[in-house]
C-alpha cells in the first residue's frame, strides 16, 4: 500500500482516479478503519435493497448514514486522519466501491 498521507499530499492535486486510488488507499491502512468502511457499505446497500424492495425514502437516508457513519468513525477514531471524501467527493466515493471490491475478492487484506 502506498503511504503517501493527507499531511504530504492534497487530494485535489490528483487528475485521475487511477492517480488518487493510491492514495486513497494510504488513508485506509488501518485494519479496523478498512472493515468499517466494509460494513458501513455493506449495510448501504442493504438499504437501498430496502428502498427497492420497500419504495419507502427513508432507506436512502439510512443507507447514507450507514455508509458515511461507519466510514467517518473508523477515520476519526481509529486511522486518524480526516476522510479524503472532504476535498474529493466523487474520487473519494469511488475509493469506497473499488476497495470494497477488492476486500471481497482478496486484493486488500480484511
Amino acid at each position: 500500500m502506498n503511504t503517501t498521507t493527507a499531511s504530504t499530499v492534497d487530494p485535489k492535486a490528483f487528475k485521475s482516479f487511477a492517480e488518487f486510488y493510491p492514495f486513497y488507499l494510504g488513508e485506509h491502512s488501518n485494519r479496523t478503519c478498512r472493515r468499517l468502511h466494509f460494513l458501513g457499505s455493506t449495510l448501504a446497500l442493504l438499504c437501498v435493497a430496502m428502498l427497492v424492495a420497500t419504495g419507502r425514502p427513508q432507506y436512502l437516508l439510512y443507507g447514507l448514514l450507514c455508509g458515511y457513519g461507519f466510514a467517518w468513525l473508523g477515520h476519526f477514531g481509529f486511522e486518524k486522519n480526516r476522510p479524503a471524501s472532504f476535498k474529493r467527493p466523487l474520487y473519494s466515493f469511488m475509493g469506497d466501491w473499488v476497495m470494497y471490491k477488492d476486500i471481497w475478492t482478496g486484493k486488500i487484506r480484511f
